[in-house]
């Protein structure tokens, strides 16, 4: 998907710095807000006025502005999340990065279950296999439709909050699933209406992490690894736990236990305490002038624009069509349970691609990134001829790791030269059209497939990832720009 804006990415300040992360001055330092001091400079292709506590730069030539001066729009000197007294940094884990970490790692646990929850629940009572596929369809659908308000509504009224409020949702949703599955059968119309909640909720959340992250990290690109390996942790552990439970109870139970992850969740946002940013106290304008508005510094990045614009293509052709086609190829040939493994596998290939992340700090992030999208094309090249299943795991492993690295590259990115008060829109914007053309692509993967065949639809999607990668690389704006911090 909060306060700020945030999770798409993501209260007073006293004087001087606890255990609780608040900070002398109104705001918190990340990698954009550096504990030497200085001031960090815009990082768009067209001019823009300076961003609150910062100078604002621009190029109107077109060319790149400077970014690795180490400075990050609109930000000011200050003390770092969680400092201690004295301006000695307190590290990664400090107070509001752990109740974030926590927060987040709870909810991706969660959605973790929701598949197996809904698959249990539905076939469980007798209803169509198709009925399984509209529930999900009916919580991505709002996530999608809606996820640019909830960009805007972040910035308004500040990520942490909606993060809360979209928590306290989904709690409600996923607690009348539970009882409806405990007492019986629960009507169709209300497993789809209660998904679609739980969809709008996700919708007001994702905004807000992008733009949390560095406001509880002074190391974004560390956060951002450490959160991408409990992802992929998670990614794992929820389906898990949910099969076990459903062994050994029902749907309901799932639900309970899916209703308590957003507990924690709230909870711990709840407990958060961010000094405030210049970016809360911006008089805002109207929904459709506030859309607009993002949408205008959404243009004057190339960079920005450039890396989603070649993604909407890449979900729709390699991303989208990838994992279905996958799940037929694998169960076909080798079973549902050869399947499992390699998704499991997938997973800890993302942890590997994580710890990586952890380590490398490439001087040009989305670069570096860019080029690690070249082992997709192994795991793509083998599911497309049918190798063994030790290869299609050797594929699984390396594209995640891939995937996870590139992710954090380019979240640290995003998250490090986008001005604070724009950041929650340009990441709904980002969310929105990565969802709409990957579920696209999926839609269409098996009519596609069935007309032309899965191994040369795969093949294909080789050879347009390595056609991705050289476009990424060749655009200066997405290959010479540096990281901050």
């Amino acid at each position: 998907m909060k306060e700020k804006s945030a999770e798409h990415p993501h209260i007073p300040a006293a004087q001087g710095a606890g255990a609780d992360g608040l900070v002398d001055g109104d705001r918190p330092v990340g990698p954009q807000h550096g504990a030497r001091g200085g001031s960090r400079h815009g990082t768009s292709d067209g001019p823009r006025s300076g961003a609150p506590g910062g100078s604002g730069r621009g190029a109107a030539d077109g060319t790149e502005p400077d970014a690795a001066s180490g400075s990050r729009p609109g930000a000011a000197s200050g003390s770092g999340p969680g400092v201690p007294d004295g301006g000695r940094p307190a590290g990664l884990w400090n107070r509001n990065f752990r109740m974030f970490f926590v927060a987040r790692t709870a909810a991706l646990f969660g959605d973790g279950m929701i598949p197996v929850a809904l698959a249990a629940g539905l076939l469980g009572g007798g209803r169509p296999p198709a009925s399984v596929g509209y529930a999900l369809a009916a919580w991505m659908g709002p996530l999608a439709l809606f996820v640019l308000f909830g960009g805007v509504l972040a910035d308004r009224f500040t990520p942490r909050r909606m993060m809360i409020v979209a928590d306290v949702l989904r709690l409600v949703g996923a607690s009348v699933l539970a009882v409806s599955f405990a007492t019986g059968d629960p009507p169709l119309w209300v497993v789809y209406g209660l998904s679609a909640v739980a969809g709008l909720g996700a919708a007001l959340f994702q905004p807000g992490v992008a733009s949390t992250v560095p406001r509880v990290a002074d190391d974004v690109q560390r956060a951002n690894a450490v959160l991408r390996v409990s992802e992929a942790l998670m990614t794992m552990a929820g389906p898990a736990f949910a099969g076990v439970l459903v062994g050994l109870a029902d749907a309901g139970a799932v639900y309970m236990a899916n209703a308590a992850t957003f507990l924690v969740s709230g909870v711990c946002l709840f407990l958060m305490r961010l000094a405030p940013a210049p970016a809360d106290d911006v008089r805002r304008g109207t929904m459709v002038s506030e859309l607009a508005d993002g949408w205008r510094e959404f243009r004057a990045r190339s960079w920005l624009w450039g890396v989603i614009a070649i993604w909407t293509l890449y979900g729709f052709t390699v991303l989208g069509p990838m994992l279905p086609l996958t799940a037929v190829q694998v169960t076909e040939a080798h079973g549902s349970g050869t399947y499992g493994v390699l998704m499991a596998v997938n997973g800890a290939g993302s942890v590997v691609g994580g710890l990586l992340a952890l380590r490398l700090r490439p001087r040009r992030p989305l670069a570096a990134g860019a080029v690690a999208l070249i082992a997709v094309c192994v795991n793509l090249v083998v599911l497309g001829l049918g190798a063994p299943v030790g290869a299609l795991a050797a594929g699984q492993l390396v594209a995640g790791a891939a995937f996870a690295f590139w992710l954090v590259m380019w979240s640290t990115t995003v998250q490090t030269h986008v001005p604070p008060e724009a950041l929650n829109r340009l990441h709904a914007y980002d969310v929105a059209g990565s969802l709409l053309m990957v579920a696209a692509g999926r839609a269409l993967a098996g009519p596609v497939a069935e007309r032309v065949g899965a191994p040369e639809v795969l093949l294909a999607g080789a050879v347009i990832n390595m056609v991705v990668v050289a476009v990424l690389l060749l655009a200066r704006p997405i290959r010479r720009l540096e990281r901050i911090g």
